[in-house]
């Protein structure tokens, strides 16, 4: 078998278990985010995509399998070709017809949809493939976590009703937990943003590791879980005197742009300052408020704002709505834009802020005195020790996580845009209600060695493992243990048993490490116990060993892949 292991960590490789997957000899790379999978990486993918696809039959989604390369039109359909930005890779063909290499699919299960489906005696239905997406990221990273080509299973749902949607999306709520429970991962499932996908909620599939690039915040108090993205902030009641403090006061701030800047000039605390920045949307420019030891999180104020075209205005935009560059702008005197504050700046007893003109601030600004926000909402990253959005009674605490699944409930954001309709009793026509659910194949894949590792290497949950077991002979230039190695290997072949022979002329020390580095969960060791009738049995995560006979050893076998139920 092809499998080149290393014995020094990949300097390329950041996270532990990018490292194994190429010491280990299960991908190589052959551009930034582009990956070719060797066979033991390729074995792995298969358990992974088996399950999914055993557990997306059962659940009654039908598997279908859509192009990669999709033609612009559809995605001008739904203003998505613009939308999507760079990481859409855009190709031309030789007539000059646009063409992108697909990223997701709801543009192109839509036009199916609606080419296929006319009555509402065919629905619901949902259908999935499993197939190579494409992404142009800005900074592949982490291996397959965050690669450029990628393998993903996506399902899409279409219905009559909210009610339909709400049934199918907990049917793929259950099926989604069945697919990590098989795989024995530790998950947790996150409310979430919905991003470029769309529609009005989505939750993540979070398998939990310390390791993990996506932080996850949840309260201890009530259960609530959500992603960096979407976490909340429970509402702070802050009592102050009404305008206590005194009228306003500009100062001369020469070359003090930054809040550490402003802090230390003024000698003020961080979060007296309020923060604010000019955005351009479709709607035109608008001004975000937050306090300057506050983050402010761009997928809350497009909701909060009521707009999905949302990007940082230029210094030409900054200059024209403020009066004054970069780094002095404030809600003080600010006209003809709209302000969208957090809810913690209204809050602020002595504030400061820019002050609309250049080298200047202001100070003792206050909420409904000095300033209006016309809107007031959440709109800032959440933090550690922040009061829980759903109960407010306990403080949000975080983990880490990464995102292996990912569920939608979509609305009609592309079946009105597309005028994807039904007929209904009545034969009236109406747009139909969609759902869209993604799992990362590869990132999966991944995310199992985040949680499953030590210092000799990968320890594979035995559903995903490569193969259940090595043999392995300790000297193959001794002819008795050569032929029983290779005659325990052809029965537990015979007995459909998954099992790999290492009968390469290396010392043996070489080949247990390299199966604790591959992850193999057991190692049957052909050795001097040959001579009592035994071979030494060991489990690779708990490093026990035992002679077992024989006769017995591919009963032993089956019976550790008998533990792992398929259903």
């Amino acid at each position: 078998m092809v499998a080149p292991t290393l014995r020094e960590d990949p300097s390329e490789a950041e996270v532990i278990s990018h490292k194994l997957l190429l010491r280990g000899g299960f991908i190589r790379k052959l551009a930034a985010g582009v990956y070719t999978f060797l066979p033991l990486g390729f074995r792995v993918l298969h358990k992974v995509i088996n399950i999914v696809r055993e557990e997306m039959n059962r659940a009654g989604a039908q598997e279908v399998l859509m192009p990669t390369l999709l033609p612009a039109e559809l995605w001008l359909e739904t203003g998505r070709w613009n939308l999507y930005g760079k990481e859409l890779f855009r190709i031309k063909d030789r007539h000059e017809r646009d063409f992108c290499l697909g990223p997701t699919h709801e543009e192109i299960i839509t036009d199916l949809v609606r080419n296929s489906i006319r009555s509402y005696r065919q629905l619901p239905v949902n259908l999935y493939q499993i197939q190579t997406k494409f992404r142009d990221e800005i900074r592949p990273r982490f291996g397959l976590m965050r690669a450029r080509e990628f393998i993903m299973k996506d399902a899409y749902s279409f219905h009559v009703d909210e009610e339909s949607l709400e049934q199918e999306y907990q049917n793929m709520y259950r099926t989604y937990g069945r697919i990590f429970e098989r795989m024995q991962l530790n998950y947790r499932v996150v409310e979430a943003d919905t991003g470029l996908i769309g529609g009005g909620f989505s939750q993540e599939f979070m398998v939990l590791a310390d390791t993990g690039e996506e932080e996850i915040f949840h309260c201890s108090s009530c259960g609530y879980s959500a992603s960096r993205e979407s976490a909340g902030v429970g509402k702070y009641k802050v009592g102050r005197s009404q305008y206590a403090v005194g009228s306003v006061k500009e100062v001369h701030t020469p070359k003090v742009r930054t809040v550490e800047e402003v802090s230390d000039f003024l000698k003020i605390k961080p979060s007296q300052l309020i923060k604010t920045l000019i955005y351009e949307t479709e709607q035109g420019a608008i001004a975000a408020l937050v306090r300057g030891d506050h983050t402010l999180n761009e997928a809350k104020l497009k909701k909060v704002a009521g707009v999905e075209d949302l990007r940082l205005a230029d210094e030409a935009v900054i200059k024209k709505v403020t009066k004054a560059p970069v780094g002095f702008a404030g809600p003080v005197g600010l006209k003809g834009i709209k302000i969208v504050a957090d809810t913690a700046v209204p809050l602020i007893e002595d504030g400061v802020s820019g002050a609309n003109k250049e080298d200047y601030h202001l100070m003792h600004i206050v909420y409904g005195r000095d300033y209006k926000a016309d809107l007031v909402g959440d709109i800032r990253y959440a933090l550690r020790s922040d009061k829980c959005p759903r109960c407010e009674e306990g403080k949000l605490e975080v983990s880490r996580g990464i995102e292996v699944g990912h569920i939608f409930k979509l609305g009609r954001k592309y079946s009105e845009k597309m005028k994807c309709t039904f007929l209904d009793e009545n034969n009236q026509e109406h747009p139909m209600i969609m759902g869209c659910y993604g799992i990362g194949i590869g990132r999966t894949m991944q995310a199992a060695i985040e949680q499953n590792h030590d210092q000799d290497g990968i320890v594979w949950p035995v559903p995903l493992a490569p193969f259940l077991a090595a043999i392995v002979p300790v000297n193959v230039s001794e002819e008795e243990q050569k032929q029983m190695a290779e005659k325990i290997y052809q029965k537990c072949l015979e007995q459909g048993l998954e099992v790999l022979l290492d009968d390469r002329a290396e010392r043996v020390g070489v080949k247990l490490k390299d199966m604790d580095l591959i992850g193999i969960p057991y190692k049957v060791i052909v050795g001097r116990a040959l001579k009592e009738g035994k071979v030494e049995v060991k489990s690779r995560k708990t490093k026990e060993a035992e002679l077992v006979e024989l006769g017995k050893v591919v009963e032993k076998l089956r019976a550790y892949d008998g533990q792992v139920k398929t259903y």
